[in-house]
């Protein structure tokens, strides 16, 4: 096998408050990544709930990354909810889903490489913004 089959699939999620700027999200990205040396580059894609699919800060963060960004429903996410480190009541309460950024990364890295996925860096907290990673393969 080649190291490209063997590759895991990395997957971003992002949960942000309305009007986050791509700042925000793009230092919460490296930080985050860099923290558990995680080159970047490696990332498979973004993902965050359908909520936040006209988030300007999102989708430039997806545009500057040049990485696809996937939204999911509630009721998607809520599917991985045993799966969470943090269950955020707050979230639950303007979402129906108890954690966005971790839920997404999981759903999308399933998504993509069609088996179970697995955080490999659970919830990470700015003023603004949630990021998690998930790992599947």
């Amino acid at each position: 096998m080649t190291a490209a089959t063997t590759a895991p699939t990395l997957v971003v999620g992002l949960g942000c408050q309305r009007g986050c700027s791509v700042a925000a999200l793009l230092a919460l990205f490296n930080e985050a990544l860099a923290g558990a040396g995680i080159d970047p580059r490696h990332i498979s894609a973004l993902a965050s709930i359908d909520r936040k699919q006209d988030e300007p800060g999102l989708l430039a963060l997806a545009e500057h990354l040049r990485l696809p960004l996937q939204f999911f429903s509630a009721e998607q996410l809520a599917i991985h909810e045993a799966q969470l480190s943090h269950r955020s009541a707050v979230a639950f309460a303007h979402t129906g889903c108890h954690g966005i950024a971790e839920s997404a990364a999981l759903a999308l890295a399933e998504h993509l490489a069609q088996r179970p996925a697995r955080l490999l860096i659970n919830r990470q907290k700015s003023p603004q913004a949630t990021f998690a990673l998930a790992c599947a393969g």
